[in-house]
């Protein structure tokens, strides 16, 4: 009988890549207290070097979307699978990801491999349309459970042949 952890082997997010109540300074903050969490699931090479990657993109451009999103993103060699980590910050923090109508309480940190150009912009539209719906937002931001954010983000990203 396979350990029932198994199954988050192939999951774009795990509920060791959720963290609840999020506390962090300010964007890049935030962004590293992630990346940390997809290092330690083993989706990340080098810590360092994919923060660097993260850290060039969004000075390229905001990565902020509407409804409190923060959903900073890179490509990188440094990355062995795509992978997604989830942050809800805590009651009353927000971030600033740049995006018009204000601040994020939800952070989305998307890791590609280098080589995948095709599936990371099929991620990035494919959460931005989940995100996009109140509802999934709402979801996300009450479920107070790691293993419920983590089946939400897997689900919406069901079609996602990875």
């Amino acid at each position: 009988m396979a350990e029932p952890l198994d199954r988050y082997d192939a999951e774009l997010t795990t509920p060791e890549m959720v963290i609840l109540e999020l506390d962090a300074m300010d964007k890049l903050d935030a962004t590293a207290q992630l990346a940390e969490r997809m290092h330690a699931a083993g989706r990340l090479t080098d810590l360092e070097g994919f923060l660097k990657h993260v850290s060039a993109r969004e000075h390229q451009l905001a990565t902020g979307l509407p409804g409190g999103i923060g959903m900073p993103h890179a490509r990188s060699e440094f990355v062995s699978r795509t992978s997604i980590a989830v942050g809800i910050t805590k009651y009353g923090r927000a971030l600033d990801f740049g995006a018009a109508d204000g601040p994020a309480n939800v952070v989305l940190l998307i890791a590609t491999p280098a080589s995948s150009f095709s599936d990371h912009l099929e991620v990035l539209a494919t959460l931005a349309r989940s995100l996009s719906k109140e509802s999934f937002r709402e979801s996300l931001r009450r479920a107070y459970d790691p293993e419920v954010i983590a089946e939400l983000i897997n689900s919406s990203l069901v079609f996602f042949d990875h």
